[in-house]
């Protein structure tokens, strides 16, 4: 499968198929399966493998560099390259702060958990084949953005401001129920000096058994304007536009995973926001950040965490 180049533009994405319903990308044995074709752009990936207690699975990466995140459980994985990292994992989402490690393109690796979970395997296209390396739950700077009813948690697991990667940007947000995230709605489209283009994945696990949430990407032009009810599990696609805000249903808390990547030179989270509601970040900056965050941690005195405006 042959990649575009760093300065082709992603194709477009038909809008029906932004939002994907818990198991429309299911197969016989995971929960989430999504390629760039599947998801009719150039990019973006996202694998949720779901092993029993001992299982092992081999999985090639290709053109595709990957980053292997526990979504439950603990995981071992072992690469090609004779590389090998034990990820201490957690009970779920909402538990901790999860081990992580970075993967490159064109090596195949295997994951085996021995008390069984589900991991999740963020993965881009890319160019440049690197190294893989660990990054332990300690070392994950966790910021809190936001303040009042718009306060949440980011977990940067592979943040822009990670050295190694090539073209993979992972984030995990954690929203009290009742609160607001991705907000103000902001945009990664255009290539200018204050924005960098990037496909986005959002990956959905909300708290409670009949929990939800909402979610809406719009663009400027009115092109896109979709709002959509989110379940655990949901996966939601944003090719382009302004998305925000992920609002918590109350009684029930939000997390989502963001995989991002892109055609820009430069790996960068560089955002705008929508006009119409961007004095909401200067307002907050003296406002009180909502009390229940962090809503969890590395369980570590060395783990990070700042606290942010921005969206």
């Amino acid at each position: 499968m042959g990649r575009p180049g760093r300065g082709d533009r992603p194709r477009t994405v038909t809008l029906s198929s932004l939002h994907r319903p818990a198991g429309s990308l299911s197969t016989r044995d995971d929960p989430v399966r999504l390629t760039t074709d599947d998801a009719g752009w150039s990019y973006c990936g996202l694998h949720v493998v779901r092993l029993a207690s001992g299982e092992t699975r081999s999985i090639p990466l290709g053109d595709t560099e990957g980053c292997v995140v526990p979504i439950s459980g603990g995981c071992r994985v072992e690469t090609s390259d004779g590389e090998h990292f034990e990820l201490r994992g957690r009970v779920d989402v909402f538990d901790a702060v999860p081990d992580l490690c970075y993967l490159p393109r064109d090596i195949e690796f295997t994951i085996q958990s021995a008390e069984g979970g589900e991991f999740a395997v963020a993965s881009a296209r890319c160019q440049r084949r690197t190294v893989a390396f660990y990054r332990e739950a300690a070392d994950v700077a966790v910021e809190i953005r936001g303040a009042g009813p718009a306060s949440r948690q980011i977990n940067r697991l592979l943040g822009a401001d990670v050295d190694g990667p090539d073209n993979l940007i992972v984030v995990e947000v954690l929203t009290p129920s009742g609160n607001w995230s991705s907000y103000p709605p902001h945009k990664h489209d255009e290539s200018t000096p204050h924005e960098v283009p990037l496909e986005e994945i959002y990956y959905f696990r909300i708290g409670g058994e009949a929990g939800f949430g909402h979610h809406r990407t719009y663009t400027a032009d009115g092109a896109i304007d979709e709002t959509v009810t989110v379940a655990d599990g949901d996966v939601f696609l944003v090719p382009r536009g302004y998305h925000g805000p992920s609002a918590a249903a109350p009684g029930y808390d939000m997390y989502y995973l963001n995989v991002m990547a892109g055609p820009g030179k430069e790996r960068a989270w560089k955002v705008c926001y929508d006009p119409a509601h961007q004095w909401l970040s200067e307002a907050w900056s003296q406002a009180p950040v909502d009390p229940r965050l962090p809503m969890s941690g590395s369980n570590s005195p060395r783990g990070d965490q700042v606290r942010g405006n921005a969206s």
